[in-house]
């Protein structure tokens, strides 16, 4: 029953996913939920929304405004409604500077009037982009009218998300004070925030506090509540909180049944478990998109049952026009977790076949399964013929490798994956502690001067080298009797300390200094 407090946070993920929006624009509705290219209604604010969005998440401070300029000096007019909902779609792909510097723009260059609900949006979007400090600035700069319960329940939000547990006990209580803490949003907050931190206690008393404020929970609210009494290894008493539920008439969605299911299968009680995805199903409209048949993949490989796995696979595809590369990769996980490598190899052609933007994900899925079943010459080559196609590995590429051949016991084609490792951008790979003692314990043994020299070579690619680092290289040198006369200096370059130890070592190499 361990296992449940370790998963019951990332049970509500889902809702949590859905609850974050609700600081949007209330009257968006449905057509914003369609994209805002198509509720713009007009081929020219699609035309502004293409130009935004192919900007793609890497590009940098200005390129928002530089286009919605440009898009002026062409004489086109940015309406306020459209650049609202360019701001809502830029945050349902987490591209929250470009949503931050559209709001900027909309204010400082167009001098557009922000409504309440909107200095809710930006003091979000500020706390995202520029820190915590910043958003209590925006909020304190605010005129007095605009503190009110959105913009209030949003600094309260950006606490929660900091898990600045005392600000935002604060900032709750000012709330109370004011009359604006009786709905569900605040209260919602501060449950997942004392779920994060592990208090349980105070999440059900928060239940108890809605029931006395006459405060109606909503479906994260249930999720909240289930997960906390999952990590409490009460188990009974979830399905008194879905009773009450039912009884207070709350509408619960598919993230409900998604995280009652993942407590049941992390309590062993599949049987439960599959009742609770069949009503999962059930509740699933068009609108809420893929991701529901993405955990129900997911969860159904979770209970064993290959069988709607394949259902739920062949649904996807029926319903949708395009399968994403979010639920190609949803299927491969659940294959992974049925060991079903020929099936992920017929799914991952599939996806070979048909993708638009190549993602690394895939071929690391596809990669763990191959090495997880020893077959490191098919794992190889998949690499081989992706690079082919001009795309290339990641860091979690060559963590798959590198453990696969330190657990064979290949420290050389472990070595050949580190150095690959290092090649990386802006130092994405990192090597912990253990790994580094193994290594040079290997080549000290071995007597490999050539390797240790290599992995070192790494190490100060990497900023990790160190006076032990140095200890086992010299202790190499010793034990396959070599000399050397550059170590010294090495050592002075990487501002490392000459202890006693290593003095004496570089003396009986040979590279005593000056």
């Amino acid at each position: 029953m361990e296992l449940l407090a370790v998963h019951a946070a990332e049970a509500v993920a889902p809702a949590a996913a859905e609850a974050a929006e609700a600081v949007s624009p209330p009257a968006a509705g449905k057509a914003a939920a369609e994209g805002a290219a198509k509720a713009a209604g007009e081929k020219g604010a699609r035309s502004l929304y293409r130009r935004l969005s192919a900007l793609g998440g890497n590009a940098g401070e200005g390129s928002v405004s530089r286009v919605l300029n440009k898009w002026v000096r062409e004489g086109r007019e940015a309406r306020a409604g459209d650049l609202a909902k360019y701001v809502k779609e830029l945050r349902k792909y987490r591209r929250h500077a470009h949503a931050l510097e559209l709001m900027d723009w909309m204010v400082n260059t167009k001098g557009m009037n922000m409504s309440y609900t909107n200095h809710a949006i930006r003091l979000d979007l500020v706390h995202k982009v520029r820190g915590i400090e910043a958003a209590e600035r925006y909020f304190d700069g605010l005129p007095d009218p605009a503190k009110n319960h959105r913009t209030y329940g949003a600094l309260l939000n950006c606490y929660c998300s900091a898990k600045m547990e005392e600000k935002a006990t604060d900032i709750y209580r000012k709330m109370d004070e004011l009359g604006i803490s009786s709905s569900t949003l605040p209260i919602n907050n501060l449950m997942s925030l004392y779920m994060k931190l592990g208090q349980h206690k105070k999440v059900t008393n928060l239940f108890e506090e809605m029931k006395l404020k006459n405060v109606k929970p909503d479906n994260l609210t249930c999720c909240l509540l289930m997960s906390t009494y999952a990590a409490l290894n009460k188990i009974d008493a979830i399905g008194e909180v879905l009773k009450e539920m039912e009884e207070k008439e709350v509408a619960l969605g598919w993230s409900a049944y998604s995280t009652l299911a993942s407590i049941y299968v992390n309590a062993g009680m599949l049987k439960e478990a599959e009742s609770a995805l069949k009503k999962l199903e059930g509740v699933v409209n068009v609108d809420d998109g893929r991701q529901p048949f993405d955990f129900l993949m997911s969860l159904y490989a979770s209970v064993g049952n290959q069988s709607e796995v394949n259902r739920v696979w062949n649904k996807i595809k029926a319903t949708f026009k395009k399968v994403t590369n979010i639920s190609y990769l949803g299927m491969l996980q659940a294959l992974y977790k049925l060991n079903d490598a020929d099936r992920m190899k017929q799914i991952y052609e599939d996806w070979e076949s048909n993708y638009e933007t190549y993602d690394t994900r895939l071929t690391n899925m596809m990669t763990r399964a191959h090495l997880r079943n020893d077959m490191t010459k098919e794992a190889e080559l998949l690499w081989e013929k992706v690079k082919e196609k001009g795309a290339d590995f990641d860091s979690k590429t060559c963590e798959l490798f590198l453990e696969h051949y330190m657990r064979k016991g290949d420290m050389t084609s472990a070595l050949n994956w580190v150095e690959n490792m290092v090649k990386l951008p802006k130092k994405q790979g990192k090597l912990d502690q253990d790994k580094i003692c193994k290594f040079l314990k290997y080549f000290e043994e071995h007597k490999d001067v050539e390797s240790a020299e290599r992995f070192c070579g790494c190490l100060r690619t990497l900023e990790c080298i160190d006076g032990k680092a140095y200890e086992s290289l010299l202790r190499t040198y010793l034990a396959a009797g070599k000399t050397t006369r550059s170590i010294r200096q090495r050592i002075k370059e990487d501002k490392i300390e000459i202890c006693y130890d290593i003095g004496k070592l570089l003396k009986r190499i040979g590279d005593k200094g000056h």
